[in-house]
């Protein structure tokens, strides 16, 4: 961990997605998960009938083919969601299509669902130990004639080896995905996939985009709420451009990491507004260290997610946030994270 301002001028110097791709080997070759030291109960936290060690978890993306949930565990996330997994393997957009934007501590990607496929990451995942409280992540494949069935078939392909499930589709780099969050064809999929988890199945979270209007907001959280849903993830990257320094600004894609920060925060503010409390928010988007894990969670997250801050970080970033949370948290006088949701 304590190599990594060393190392990072080497992998700055690769292709931002062969790096990528090199610190996914290296997370495969760490050991499992160990039990962390020290008294963490402070945060330790329960969604949607799910114990979670830290609320602090890694965002889908990274691990888009459950290539090292056991590995990423170890680095001291509180959980780990893997994919974006499409029913068929697909190779995604054209290269290059992940940009560092250094000067801003940000990433653009427009990497379009390429991954192996379900079966590919269901073989994986039912050979491992079931440790650690894991997400899966599932949208539908590009050239489908029928996303919602796509949908559909990833929850009853994926159920068994999952914790939790998210809907993804709020990406941008799939043609018309964003359309889904319409309320009517919302219904739809919410009803389909709902019904199609039956009895067993683990907890459903949607994941929305945070370009959003305030029409939009009030009928997904409505639409949520009426089928429901286990909670919403809050938010994706962004198509919108705040003011940017990086060459690669003017890149087509989805834009996270700081940038974001600010917009994703009052994306969880108006999901908490209208939702009014009666569903469990996760809170993304540019967090990078415990002060902003802190104020999403003061905001009404009952977990955080990052991924882009581990680009400029690196992976003890993890542990620092869990500690400085927890020193915030007990700071503050909350006896847990639970204690702290929505008390801005």
């Amino acid at each position: 961990m304590a190599l990594y301002p060393l190392l990072r001028p080497i992998l700055f110097n690769l292709d931002p997605e062969r790096a990528h791709e090199m610190s996914l080997l290296a997370a495969r070759s760490l050991p499992s998960m160990r039990r962390q030291r020290g008294d963490d109960s402070v945060l330790k936290t329960s969604v949607a009938g799910l114990n979670f060690p830290s609320p602090l978890g890694l965002a889908a993306g990274y691990d888009k083919n459950a290539e090292a949930p056991d590995g990423l565990f170890s680095l001291g996330f509180g959980f780990v969601e893997v994919g974006t997994l499409t029913p068929r393997p697909q190779d995604g957009n054209p290269r290059p299509r992940l940009f560092r934007l250094e000067e801003d501590r940000a990433v653009i990607n427009r990497m379009g669902f390429n991954n192996g496929g379900q079966q590919a990451a269901l073989a994986k995942l039912s050979r491992r130990k079931r440790t650690g409280v894991l997400g899966v992540n599932i949208g539908a494949n590009k050239d489908s004639e029928d996303r919602i069935a796509d949908y559909v078939a990833g929850v009853r392909a994926m159920a068994g080896v999952a914790d939790y499930l998210t809907i993804n589709i709020s990406s941008p780099n799939t043609p018309g995905l964003r359309a889904l969050q319409d309320k009517t064809a919302l219904q739809e999929l919410l009803y389909r996939v709902v019904a199609a988890r039956g009895l067993d199945i683990p907890p459903i979270f949607l994941k929305v985009a945070p370009d959003l209007e305030p029409a939009d907001i009030d009928d997904i959280a409505a639409v949520a709420i009426e089928q429901r849903v286990d909670g919403l993830i809050v938010s994706n990257t962004t198509i919108s451009r705040p003011r940017l320094n990086s060459a690669h600004r003017k890149e087509s894609g989805g834009l996270s990491g700081e940038p974001l920060k600010a917009l994703a925060l009052q994306r969880l503010r108006d999901f908490r507004a209208a939702t009014g409390g009666r569903l469990p928010l996760i809170g993304v988007g540019g967090i990078g260290d415990a002060a902003d894990a802190y104020a999403r969670i003061r905001a009404g997250a009952s977990l955080v997610q990052l991924y882009s801050a581990l680009v400029y970080e690196g992976p003890g970033l993890v542990r620092r946030i869990a500690h400085g949370l927890k020193t915030l948290l007990e700071r503050d006088g909350f006896a847990n994270v639970a204690a702290a949701v929505g008390t801005e």
